[in-house]
């Protein structure tokens, strides 16, 4: 059957590879590559999250929605060029027409609201407290195509919606798209696709792919060779910032979707318990160099 990879999964950011928080790393000397390939797609979850709501059945009612209170503000960096952002400053948010809580293209609206301003092939990305974001591809005459419970389906973007308000987010990723009858032919040659012959993790990667035509999107889409060309800044407000690395863009949107499942404030948390005992284990080191001055002169 070929080489089997071991899937692997980490519970916390201590096991994922990172970068100083100031972007200077510590260690001039070579990074040693890690590669992290995540233990199965997060519509998983969603399975379980939306178990007893099939698509067009009712969905029982949502407390209300604040993408500044339950978001994670992040940037996506391939090398030096940003690929991705998701930021509630002023100076980054790109206007929306009929913007009414000055959120910009991150403004979030009811599914019915969304008809009226979808186009064909628009991302659509629907959004709620504790739950991964679910990604569609609006195709037309209210309908829209996704990744589902490990299948690629046409619904109408009410039912895809199960209730939840969602955004329209083409403006997410910094990618040339192709052209909107390009969008739409990719996500309808793949309806009906599933199981073992998926090509994406989860409904993001599908419906990017289907707007940019990238491999990046796809399983396996990029060699894992040791380097780590992706970085995910993840803002902790105050102007304090905290990076992690990744082989791949598939990797890093499965940890980008984990932040927004988790929520902003556990994200906050996660990282502020991480990096406390991180100072603190640099500060014993600090302390031992001190009463032994012999350890300060082999270090240097």
């Amino acid at each position: 059957m070929g080489n089997q990879v071991e899937k692997l999964t980490h519970l916390n950011y201590k096991e994922v590879p990172t970068a100083d928080p100031a972007g200077v790393d510590r260690d001039e000397g070579p990074r040693i590559g890690v590669s992290y390939i995540f233990s199965n797609d997060d519509d998983e979850l969603e399975q379980q999250q939306e178990s007893g709501h099939d698509l067009g059945g009712e969905h029982p009612a949502l407390q209300p929605y604040d993408p500044q209170l339950h978001e994670v503000e992040c940037s996506v960096y391939y090398r030096d060029e940003c690929i991705y952002q998701k930021s509630f400053s002023e100076e980054d948010i790109l206007p929306e027409e009929g913007d009414e809580g000055g959120q910009g293209h991150l403004s979030t609206y009811t599914p019915e609201n969304l008809l009226n301003r979808c186009k064909p092939g628009d991302l659509v990305e629907f959004v709620c407290q504790a739950q991964y974001p679910h990604w569609v591809v609006y195709v037309g005459d209210f309908q829209v195509v996704h990744l589902h419970r490990l299948e690629v389906v046409n619904s109408f973007l009410t039912d895809a919606s199960q209730g939840r308000r969602g955004r329209i987010a083409n403006q997410l990723y910094r990618y040339k798209p192709l052209s909107p009858a390009a969008v739409v032919r990719n996500a309808l040659e793949q309806v009906g696709c599933k199981d073992r012959d998926l090509s994406w993790r989860n409904s993001e990667c599908f419906a990017a792919w289907c707007r940019y035509g990238k491999r990046e999107f796809k399983i396996g889409g990029e060699l894992r060779i040791g380097k780590q060309p992706y970085r995910l800044q993840i803002r902790l407000g105050d102007k304090r910032s905290h990076t992690l690395e990744f082989q791949s863009l598939e990797d890093l949107i499965m940890e980008k979707r984990r932040n927004d499942q988790i929520g902003r404030a556990a994200v906050i948390q996660e990282l502020s318990s991480h990096l406390q005992a991180a100072e603190e284990e640099d500060e014993e080191e600090d302390e031992d160099h001190h009463h032994h001055p012999g350890a300060q002169t082999a270090v240097e």
